[in-house]
């Protein structure tokens, strides 16, 4: 395919998959698509291990990183300047209250022992900064950003190092305002999508934006990301002023993906209502699979989300508790496992490899742009 996408990133095919783990970002981008890692969860030097095996495995296939630099922080954390002392702002309220909620499905942990931070990065400017100059140390052809506008320093340096930049948008508002600091892709996320998203649908975002754009004189293609499980959405997308596909939750089904397999069997037995836009686990707006984690910290006994990066450091440690107390045979805990996942989640219906994921979608999507063209005959 040949558009400005694909021109700047030197894809093949525009379907973006943005995922935690190496593997789906090599078989992706191996097989005619554009891998995105997620270093979000790794340490600096955790993110120079990842990045170091893509380049060792990709086979000079393109990829990218994607970072949070986070635009805003909350003024409760803002003072905080290390993970330790943000421990320590975390309230006895909320660490018990974490502790009782997993107590509940048979998970016996003591409230002190809910926050744990060694070997976490955290979502905060300073750790997306280093995150970004490892990320520009590798022959990466895209970094991206969210949670707000590309830093200038991103910007910066990826025109001086000839490296795209994208950030997510979920208003085209916001899409303006990237496109006034210098970004060079926008991706328009809609509020099906998994993670932190907003609240317009994306059918109606995608022609938003590029409208927007387009009247603004931005030059600016746009990729279309929430709720694309199949070729077929991609090209509806496309259809729209869209140049290629964003794409997250359809990579948590796959044989190589992160997730745990307890986690990849609740994928394929949810629908799509069975989703949540909830704070609990990041402390900004996040969708993520429905379980009594989400219904217990947004109900009227919660002490309240915390701000980000704070939540991060219960949450995150309790889902590794889960996960850990499953594979210990703790069938309970199956109710608490979840998981950043949007609503094409009801689309899933096997696990299946990365490789066939991205023939699956290069089929569906010729199919779908040869049958409009018949109906146009």
């Amino acid at each position: 395919m040949d558009n400005k996408v694909c021109r700047l990133t030197a894809c093949e095919f525009p379907l973006f998959a943005f995922s935690h783990c190496r593997d789906v970002v090599v078989a992706v981008s191996k097989a005619g698509g554009f891998g995105v890692l997620g270093a979000t969860r790794f340490t600096p030097d955790q993110l120079e291990e990842e990045l170091a095996w893509i380049d060792a495995h990709i086979e000079g296939a393109p990829y990218g990183v994607d970072v949070l630099v986070p635009e805003t922080i909350d003024p409760q954390v803002a003072g905080l300047s290390d993970n330790a002392q943000r421990a320590e702002a975390i309230s006895d309220a909320h660490r018990a209250f974490t502790a009782g909620l997993l107590g509940q499905y048979g998970i016996d942990i003591a409230p002190e022992a809910v926050v744990r931070y060694e070997g976490r990065a955290g979502i905060t400017p300073e750790n997306g900064y280093a995150q970004m100059e490892v990320a520009f140390r590798h022959p990466i052809r895209l970094i991206a950003n969210a949670l707000g506008i590309a830093p200038p320093r991103m910007i910066e340096e990826g025109k001086a190092r000839g490296v795209p930049v994208a950030a997510l948008v979920g208003a085209k508002e916001h899409a303006l305002r990237q496109a006034a600091a210098g970004v060079d892709i926008i991706v328009a996320q809609g509020g099906e999508a998994g993670g932190h998203c907003g609240e317009v649908s994306t059918l109606v975002l995608i022609p938003e934006v590029v409208r927007a754009l387009k009247q603004a004189g931005q030059d600016i293609p746009v990729l279309a990301a929430g709720g694309i499980m199949t070729g077929s959405q991609m090209a509806a997308m496309m259809a729209t002023g869209a140049q290629g596909a964003w794409t997250g939750s359809v990579w948590l089904a796959t044989t190589e993906a992160e997730t745990s397999e307890a986690f990849r069997d609740k994928m394929i037995a949810a629908r799509s209502r069975d989703t949540v836009r909830s704070r609990s686990r990041t402390g900004k707006p996040a969708r993520q699979l429905r379980t009594a984690w989400q219904e217990a910290w947004d109900g009227p006994d919660s002490p309240g989300a915390l701000p980000m990066p704070l939540m991060g450091m219960v949450s995150e440690p309790s889902f590794q508790t889960i996960e850990k107390a499953v594979l210990g045979g703790n069938d309970q805990a199956r109710d608490l496992v979840s998981y950043f996942v949007g609503q094409g989640v009801g689309l899933v219906e096997q696990v299946r490899s990365a490789k066939a994921v991205v023939h699956d979608f290069r089929e569906e999507f010729v199919e779908a742009v040869l049958e409009l063209g018949h109906i146009l005959e």
